[in-house]
């Protein structure tokens, strides 16, 4: 990388533009960068650095503002950086947020955002990149290859820090080292295997929790069990291996078979116990069944005693119930006459009344058939004619329609003229109170920002006359301020000076004749100072008014800001117009404001008037149409009429002679209708009617034949034996339950339990008493509930000899499967506790450490190139890592061997010219690693700060040989420093000058002296 321009305006110190041309100062390879102390030097180093990363090195970032003070108040503060990286040339512009100076701000100034432009050089001229501030940071960290921190310690080397790195602690270099080198990721990889090794350890104690819980529910069921069992064991889960104790493997096996004997015994109760109560139950089942089969025999008995007497009524019954079937056979036959005689009276009404409306229509009642079929003749002419008369009907509603609608088009024609006629009026009327509007209403944007301008000078000119008197008080404070602190300031000088004085006479004091002054040598001693007061009390006295004077520089300091502050306000309240006279900035308010408001009102009554004219003209192009629309529709209505006049009188002369006295056919032949359904309904009843006749005959004749075969005499002797249903159902059950009960009995009487109880009755076999029964039915469940609890019992032994079992199973396959991860956990604690500096690591040094290590070697071997020219071949710097004391961390200790001894030592051991050319030779070997770690990026630009006043003249030389020795391969060395000999031997110079109005850069040549 290779800087060629830069251009600093209103930054830092420096006011107006400066142009600092490298590639002039670079024709050499080396340039000195001097000026007097707080000139601006380090500044030069800010602007590169802010112009590439946005910010400035270290604590000046948070410790400085970047705008230039002394820079006019509408002065943007502004960095320009051209340079040269990677073959592509770029132009990075960067403004910093500052406060520029607004009459509309609430205090005087609005915040400007900081900018950002990228530019860059391609085919000879400027293409622009990008003015994001994220996406300009991006392209330039890619293009550059490092970042803020690694380019203040590669391209701006600061001595100050290389030397504290020499005398500073392994912890503060690895800080710096990693910052430089990004390491952060090795930490990562410390902090993961951490992560890890906590991660296995916690799933082995997970198993060794699981393990325990196993073994803990096998003490459980052995407890359920009701008998002791030996002590739950601790799981051999430990990472390092098995802790001692009694094996888990053993005493779950040695449970195992406990349970599992256990279980065994109390099955073989549980069987005896089953055995007894079987023998117990079954007793009480026979004497039991005995009870129920004697009951049983006595109620049969009883059953059939009823059933005996209740047989005559059953016979009886079932004699009735037959004759009833025998009438029921002609029940169908006798509803058929009946009904049959009911259907021809029905008809035989029906027939009369339909004869009775023929006679009333005027019909004759006895040729009712030739009737009907002349009815139906003359129906089907008018309805064949019937779509004419309804096409004339819908004519006829047509023209009424269209006559209306020719007399509203001919009104609405007439109306929208009269409309037409007023509204072209009104238009000329409009347009003729426009006109003088339009030039007033014209000139309102101007007279609005005329009117707008003149309040805001009204406000301008108030406020520069409250920052005028503000001003005025500050400075009267400020230079009350002053005359006070330069008074304060000589009465120090004069206690100063007694105390000086009054020193001589102290001395004067302890003079003795014929012994040496302590200052002069002299033994006589003619004319001794007199001491006036005691040095203590001056001392105090000095320290008092020392301190009055700081205490007065404070407050006058304090003083001086607020002048500067208040003149920059009332610098750019002037530049904008504060100095007018309050008077005539009123005047030109009020005149401004009055010609303003004519003209809006004018614009406003202007913006109603167009508005208006708009409207009517709208409204005049909508009422022509309509008037247009209106004229041909009513020409259109009056053709219509017309044409259906001419249709209407012709279907009228066809249909005249078809409508007879009706004055429709629909009428006519709705009144044919009626006559034909009259016509046919009496048709229709007299064939029902001899329909009726015809099925009451054959009724009568089938009830005759069906009576002799029956053997009923006549149709009322079979209609007495038919009964209703009710009675029916219920001879039909008491006939069913009397048999149902005989064939029950029987089997009954029948069944191996009567005939057994019959047989025991016989014999003298009685069932037992009550209280005998009550005594065997108490040992039955006595000895049952000894065999539920017998057996209940083996069932939950059997259970946990099951769950014991599995468990076990459980726990084998679980240790089984935590020997890997203890294993694991017990690889991965000792490589977390290897690479964090602990464990069996004895130099107690992590990964992260070792890596850096490794690059401080690296960056010790670079430096000692440089640091043997420099010391004239006596010194070098070499990495260690020894031990440190105190169990402390080691591999980041660095130390000087000097060649012309053979010794080694600490580099705090350095004097203060060979410190500096350690720390030198330290930044540039850096310099040279990090250049190879950020990717092989060529810097061909360094700054070197101060430091050379601490070397001799040969020392001096030799450092500045290295120097020169930088500039191999084209690399341009800008050297910082105050030293009067690097001014006469580097004659390509850049000079910062301070003033009172900010500082200047200038290049020159120096003249060898």
């Amino acid at each position: 990388m290779r800087i060629h321009r830069l251009d600093i305006e209103a930054f830092g110190p420096f006011a107006t533009l400066q142009h600092i041309d490298f590639d002039q100062l670079s024709a050499q390879g080396l340039f000195l960068l001097n000026g007097a102390t707080g000139a601006g030097k380090t500044s030069i180093l800010d602007a590169i650095c802010f112009a590439l990363y946005g910010s400035v090195p270290g604590a000046r970032q948070e410790g400085k503002r970047l705008r230039s003070d002394h820079a006019a108040p509408s002065a943007e503060p502004r960095v320009v950086c051209e340079f040269t990286a990677r073959g592509r040339r770029f132009e990075v512009t960067r403004s910093p947020a500052w406060d520029r100076p607004s009459a509309r701000g609430r205090n005087g100034f609005t915040t400007q955002q900081a900018k950002t432009l990228l530019r860059e050089r391609v085919a000879g001229s400027w293409e622009e990149k990008s003015s994001r501030n994220d996406e300009v940071g991006a392209e330039l960290a890619d293009v550059l290859g490092m970042d803020r921190e690694q380019f203040t310690r590669v391209v701006m080397l600061p001595q100050g820090d290389f030397a504290a790195f020499l005398r500073s602690k392994a912890s503060d270099r690895l800080e710096l080292l990693q910052k430089l080198f990004g390491t952060q990721r090795f930490e990562a990889v410390e902090r993961q295997l951490v992560q890890q090794a906590a991660e296995a350890t916690r799933a082995v104690q997970e198993n060794a929790s699981e393990l325990k819980l196993l073994l803990d529910r096998v003490a459980a069921e052995q407890d359920q069990l009701g008998f002791t069992a030996a002590a739950t064991p601790i799981a051999n889960t430990s990472i390092a291996g098995k802790e001692p104790g009694q094996d888990p493997e053993s005493w779950l096996a040695s449970a195992e078979a406990a349970v599992d004997a256990e279980w065994k015994r109390r099955l073989d109760e549980a069987a005896a116990a089953e055995s007894l109560s079987n023998r117990r139950m079954e007793q009480l089942q026979e004497a039991q069944e005995k009870v129920l089969r004697h009951g049983r025999l006595g109620a049969a008995m009883q059953r059939r005693v009823l059933l005996e007497l209740a047989a005559p009524r059953a016979l009886e019954n079932k004699e009735m119930l037959g004759r009833h079937r025998r009438a029921a056979v002609l029940s169908g036959h006798l509803e058929a006459v009946d009904t049959a005689a009911r259907r021809v009276e029905a008809a035989a009404a029906r027939t009369a009344g339909i004869r009775g409306k023929l006679v009333t229509a005027g019909l004759d009642p006895k040729n009712t058939a030739s009737a009907l079929e002349g009815v139906k003749a003359s129906s089907a002419v008018l309805e064949a004619r019937r779509p004419d008369e309804q096409r004339m009907e819908e004519i006829t509603a047509r023209l009424m329609a269209m006559e209306g609608q020719r007399a509203e088009h001919q009104a609405a024609a007439e109306a929208s003229a009269s409309v037409l006629e007023q509204l072209r009026e009104d238009e000329t009327t409009v347009e003729s109170q426009i006109q003088p509007l339009e030039p007033l209403a014209g000139q309102l944007t101007e007279l609005e920002r005329v009117a707008e301008a003149a309040v805001e000078l009204v406000e301008v000119v108030a406020r520069h006359v409250t920052a005028s008197h503000t001003l005025d008080e500050v400075t009267g404070k400020h230079l009350q301020a002053r005359t006070q602190a330069q008074d304060l300031r000589q009465q120090w000088l004069d206690v100063r000076e007694l105390r000086l004085a009054n020193a001589a006479g102290e001395l004067a004091a302890a003079l003795e004749s014929g012994k040496a002054c302590a200052v002069c040598g002299s033994t006589e001693h003619p004319n001794a100072a007199e001491a006036v007061r005691s040095a203590l009390s001056l001392a105090q006295e000095e320290e008092e008014a020392k301190e009055r004077f700081e205490a007065s520089e404070k407050v006058l300091g304090l003083l001086s800001e607020q002048v500067s502050s208040a003149a920059q306000v009332l610098a750019g309240l002037a530049a904008q117009g504060g100095s007018t006279d309050a008077a005539e900035a009123e005047s030109q308010k009020t005149s401004a404001q009055e010609a303003a408001s004519a003209a809006r009102g004018a614009a406003d009554s202007l913006e109603k008037l167009r508005a208006r004219h708009d409207a009517i003209a709208k409204r005049i192009a909508l009422v022509q149409e309509d008037h247009e629309a209106s004229v041909n529709a009513a020409a259109q209505a009056s053709s219509a009429v017309q044409l259906l006049q001419e249709q209407s009188a012709a279907l009228a002369s066809d249909l005249a002679g078809l409508k007879g006295d009706f004055p429709s056919l629909r009428e006519r032949l709705e009144a044919l209708t009626a006559e034909q359904e009259l016509l046919q309904a009496a048709a229709d009843a007299d064939r029902e009617l001899e329909q009726a006749e015809q099925g009451r005959e054959d009724a009568a004749a089938s009830l005759e034949k069906a009576l002799t075969e029956s053997g009923f005499a006549s149709a009322d002797d079979a209609r007495r034996e038919i009964l209703s249903p009710a009675d029916v159902v219920g001879l039909e059950k008491d006939l069913a339950d009397f048999d149902a009960e005989s064939s029950r009995l029987d089997e009954l009487f029948a069944s191996e339990d009567l005939v057994l109880a019959a047989k025991e009755a016989s014999i003298g076999e009685l069932p037992l008493a009550e209280t005998e029964l009550a005594e065997s039915k108490l040992l039955a469940s006595n000895a049952a509930d000894e065999a539920r609890a017998k057996t209940l019992s083996a069932g939950l032994a059997g259970k946990s000899a099951d769950t014991v079992s599995r468990l076990g199973k459980e726990y084998r396959t679980l240790a089984q499967d935590g020997r890997e991860p203890r294993n694991r956990a017990h690889m991965l604690s000792e490589l977390a506790d290897t690479v964090r500096g602990s464990g069996d690591n004895s130099y107690r040094m992590s990964l992260n450490t070792y890596v850096l290590a490794a690059r401080l070697e690296q960056v010790a071997i670079a430096a000692s190139e440089r640091l043997v020219a420099m010391s004239d071949g006596r010194y070098t710097l070499q990495h260690t890592d020894a031990k440190a004391a105190r169990g402390a961390k080691s591999g980041l200790g660095l130390e000087v061997v000097d060649e012309w001894t053979g010794q080694r030592r600490d580099t705090s051991t350095l004097s203060g010219g060979e410190s500096f050319m350690a720390s030198l030779s330290l930044a540039l070997g850096l310099a040279d690693v990090v250049q190879q770690e950020a990717g092989g990026v060529d810097i061909e630009t360094l700054f070197v700060d101060e430091g050379f006043g601490s070397l001799d003249e040969q020392a001096l030389e030799q450092v500045m040989d290295a120097l020169e020795g930088l500039r191999d391969g084209g690399r341009v060395v800008g050297l910082v420093s105050h030293v009067g000999e690097m001014k006469q031997r580097i004659t390509s110079q850049l000079q910062v000058v301070k003033g009172r109005h900010g500082s200047t850069v200038q290049i020159g040549e120096a003249v060898p002296v």
